[in-house]
């Protein structure tokens, strides 16, 4: 009987859950004219897939894994279904039957129907399989699905979207090479480096170093800079040289509490 309730929440939140998502990554392509619902790394990794269903499905199917171990091993899924997943399988499905990315992944209607189908789907299978587990079997799961989760995240992934810059063109092969040691250092995964960097690439190929292009530098540098001082990526550096931390720079980090 818990399980049938557990399945019936599901099914409701799920179908709510994957049309919202997956019709605000759609209007994300539609921005400034309208308002898109998503995070902005779901626009690039959807890009990056290039309107290949299998590529979507793949890019996918690697977070659901990571999503299920977490939904077994914590009891909650990540934002990976709402953000990778669930988006990534709509376009899959509507790229089977329709290759024009205008008519399928940037259609947010479609998308929001298919996501919706999707979203009770994958929601009560993530939901009902968490509470039917053993204990046992789900310390089990945890312990194979989490590390091969994080070797996709932090290995391959980086690699992928690497390699999609360099396909992109000279100057995001660049930008995302650079970009994306840097995001490797202060962030910890270069994945969101090389998204910014084929970003500026090819928004730099198409419309040069104009007013955009160099707001869009600047906030990547801002991000840089504020990311790399609230992890004490600037500490850690003066102390990976031997030299003491000036006692200036202790009592910045201080005041916002990321002393050491």
């Amino acid at each position: 009987m818990e399980i049938l309730i557990v399945l019936m929440k599901s099914l409701l939140i799920g179908g709510l859950l994957g049309f919202a998502a997956a019709a605000g990554a759609a209007r994300m392509f539609h921005a400034p004219a309208s308002q898109g619902l998503g995070a902005f790394r779901t626009l690039g990794e959807m890009n990056a897939c290039e309107g290949d269903a299998a590529s979507h499905f793949s890019f996918g199917l690697g977070f659901f894994f990571n999503a299920w171990a977490s939904s077994v091993g914590a009891g909650a899924f990540t934002q990976d279904v709402t953000h990778r997943v669930i988006p990534n399988w709509a376009t899959a499905v509507l790229l089977t039957k329709n290759k024009n990315v205008a008519e399928t992944m940037h259609n947010p209607k479609k998308m929001g129907i298919v996501g919706g189908l999707i979203g009770m789907v994958l929601v009560a299978f993530l939901n009902t399989t968490d509470s039917a587990i053993p204990e046992s079997l789900q310390v089990a799961a945890v312990a194979v699905l989490v590390p091969a989760a994080t070797i996709l995240i932090n290995t391959v992934m980086p690699v992928l979207f690497w390699l999609a810059a360099i396909d992109a063109g000279r100057r995001s092969g660049f930008w995302g090479t650079i970009l994306g040691g840097l995001s490797q250092l202060v962030m910890g995964n270069a994945v969101p480096g090389v998204v910014l960097g084929i970003l500026i690439g090819k928004g730099v190929d198409d419309i040069g170093w104009n007013r955009v292009t160099k707001s869009i530098m600047v906030a990547i540098i801002l991000l840089f800079l504020f990311s790399g001082f609230f992890r004490g990526f600037d500490m850690q550096m003066i102390e990976s040289f031997k030299l003491t931390i000036p006692n200036w720079l202790n009592d910045v980090h201080n005041v916002f509490n990321f002393g050491k």
